[in-house]
């Protein structure tokens, strides 16, 4: 048990150190051993991370097959942006992007809000591959 959590700890140390000074921040998934997801998220702390979340309810994910079967990330974007299926103001949206001309068309979509004072829809990117 302390051998798997200073294991954990000491290699989000490793991690963290080779990003430092960049801007980007080393964080865990979800991706745990059965039971020890609350130890293991505190060992990645202790070793200079954070926690990307606890769980499916922390926020929504948009992944590469919700944005298929949408019509693109676009169509995903205005989807959450407004109706009746848009989340509330407080919960985070994350995009998990594929392909660099879909980070360019998610990063102009909510440039487009913001020049319209509109809050952005995405709070969070992930790169795919």
């Amino acid at each position: 048990f302390l051998g798997l959590l200073s294991g954990v700890a000491t290699t989000t140390a490793r991690l963290v150190e080779e990003v430092a000074g960049t801007g980007a921040q080393v964080v865990d998934t979800r991706k745990t051993v059965p039971g020890l997801r609350a130890a293991q998220k505190r060992a990645v702390r202790h070793g200079g991370g954070a926690n990307h979340r606890l769980g499916l309810h922390d926020a929504v994910r948009v992944k590469d097959n919700h944005i298929a079967l949408a019509g693109g990330v676009t169509a995903v974007l205005e989807r959450l942006a407004s109706g009746p299926d848009a989340p509330g103001h407080m919960v985070r949206i994350e995009v998990e992007v594929d392909t660099l001309d879909q980070l360019r068309e998610l990063l102009a979509f909510d440039a487009d809000r913001l020049g319209r004072r509109l809050p952005p829809v995405v709070h969070g990117v992930l790169l795919d591959k």
